[in-house]
């Protein structure tokens, strides 16, 4: 008698292996029970009556009850991707930008004298490099320590319940970056001393001190509070103010191009260039935002004054001249009369080399008004950064400015898992009338940073965030510096697909940039006295 058997090869553990197909010719081993029998070892199907395979496509996007942070609504990047910007950032970027944060660290122990501090330091500099090899080994994701961050419990429910066995290069991008920036803040949060070091404060400070030509074209502009000319109609002074809101849009979209996880190493005429805000470079560079909502921005922002609210919100990205521009482009909606409050929301510790922290905001606002950081320009030029940084600092003292920072935004959940994870940010959210989320990260994080078609509506890509009930309205203002590109148009994949061929590599340069905006669910919004 023989037993006979299909032997299975087990497949990827990614659900991306859906596309996958068996293979036409099937090979069957066939055992005998007892020796000597004389039966063929092997036997082998021929297949070639059965019907022709045909050409299955995955159903994308998965259907909602489907989807989970290792399985996002299109396949995921993933690190070991080669085509993808995850490889080139998961085996080089990352193991670059820890190495930097372990020579400023070396630098910063080398400026000590007390043995304890020391002796505690020399333990966080071990643990960086522990993280080191973790990650150039591609080791798996372990739970995080409990340092007493309000984010400990969601970070290890997220990996527990779908990165168990996962190791860096295999879960998604999104994911394995997040962790490692939430590792090496574990670095130093278990210390005594350095609970609060940023390794990348050095750096932060430095890109600002040499964005002087941007910093003072935009200084002397504002210096002065905001005043329509007298003798303008209603109609005149709409449209000027029109005006001003989309260049100042502008000027707040691309000050996202100095993100120094990417452009750290550059010149600071690179940085200059990069950073020109003159009205003729903005009226050249709006061709390159190719998912453009600009108009419809506007129309959503100019009615902002009659309502009770008034309220704007920005989700903050980078730290330095980013920062500065978000500011500027905050203090015109509110002298502007658009807005009646603005709240900043930023990091509660160092993320993602330049994301803002407390620390970097009451950095800038301070050495605008105290500091000596540009010695060579004019009085003229430094009084107008100071009069400029007293009225900020004003705003936040009147309440008109607020800064906040909640723990879920250094979690490795995207923001489809805001209003069920973080259900307190979300209904503090959906109170705000306009919400900015800014810069490339963010973006990642609203759209899950899948490889959705270019063509795909934002308010789809961007899930919950536009469908839940109190979703708020949503802008995301972005250099497009990533593998994921949405809300094109109908016409989007076609343009993509000849940027890919025309222009290699137009997904991470920094050139392009979208402006996007969700209108949420202004019938259910949540309406608080």
């Amino acid at each position: 008698m023989h037993s006979t058997y299909f032997p299975l090869t087990p497949g990827p553990s990614d659900t991306e292996s859906e596309t996958q197909t068996m293979s036409a010719k099937t090979s069957v081993d066939t055992k005998a029970t007892a020796h000597g029998t004389g039966a063929p070892s092997r036997v082998t199907l021929h297949l070639g009556h059965l019907p022709s395979k045909k050409d299955i496509k995955a159903p994308w996007p998965r259907t909602p009850s489907r989807v989970d942070p290792n399985n996002p609504p299109w396949p995921a990047y993933r690190g070991y991707h080669e085509y993808s910007f995850a490889h080139a950032t998961m085996g080089v970027r990352l193991p670059t930008i820890l190495g930097k944060a372990i020579d400023d660290t070396s630098r910063t122990l080398n400026e000590q004298s007390s043995e304890e501090q020391i002796v505690d330091l020399v333990q966080c500099l071990e643990r960086m490099d522990t993280l080191m090899a973790d990650l150039s080994g591609n080791s798996k994701l372990r739970p995080i320590v409990d340092d007493g961050e309000g984010d400990v419990a969601l970070w290890n429910k997220e990996i527990a319940k779908y990165f168990q066995g996962k190791d860096f290069m295999n879960a998604p991008w999104l994911f394995a970056e997040a962790y490692k920036y939430r590792r090496l803040h574990e670095c130093f949060s278990i210390s005594k001393y350095w609970k609060d070091y940023d390794v990348f404060y050095r750096q932060k400070c430095d890109t600002f001190s040499r964005s002087s030509d941007a910093v003072f074209e935009l200084s002397t502009r504002f210096a002065e509070p905001f005043r329509q000319t007298s003798n303008l109609s209603e109609t005149e002074k709409l449209e000027a103010e029109r005006l001003m809101f989309l260049e100042l849009t502008q000027v707040c979209l691309w000050g996202n191009s100095t993100d120094l996880s990417l452009l750290i190493n550059m010149s600071e005429e690179q940085i200059k260039s990069l950073q020109s805000t003159g009205g003729d470079h903005l009226a050249a560079t709006e061709k390159n935002i190719l998912g453009n909502d600009l108009s419809k921005l506007w129309e959503s922002v100019k009615v902002l004054r009659e309502k009770t609210g008034g309220r704007v919100d920005f989700v903050l990205d980078n730290a330095g001249f980013e920062l500065y521009c978000d500011c500027v482009y905050a203090d015109f909606l509110i002298q502007s009369g658009l807005a009646k409050q603005i709240r900043f929301h930023g990091k509660r510790y160092p993320w993602f080399v330049s994301d803002v922290t407390k620390k970097d905001w009451e950095w800038l606002l301070n050495t605008m008004v105290y500091g000596h950081l540009f010695p060579k320009v004019s009085e003229a030029e430094r009084e107008s950064l100071r009069r400029l940084g007293a009225r900020w600092k004003q705003y936040e003292r009147d309440g008109i400015w607020v800064y906040e920072q909640h723990p879920f935004w250094c979690t490795g959940y995207t923001f489809w898992e805001l209003h069920s994870e973080a259900p307190d940010l979300f209904l503090h959210l959906s109170r705000s009338d306009l919400v900015f989320f800014k810069g490339d990260l963010n973006h990642r994080k609203l759209t899950y940073d899948c490889a959705a078609p270019a063509s795909t509506p934002f308010d789809i890509a961007i899930g919950p965030m536009a469908s839940a009930p109190g979703a708020p309205e949503i802008c995301s203002l972005r250099t497009i510096k990533s593998d994921v590109v949405v809300g094109l148009g109908p016409d989007g994949d076609a343009l993509a697909e000849r940027l890919d061929k025309d222009e290699p590599g137009w997904k991470i340069s920094g050139k392009y940039a979208i402006v996007l905006l969700s209108e949420g669910r202004p019938g259910e919004k949540v309406r608080f006295a």
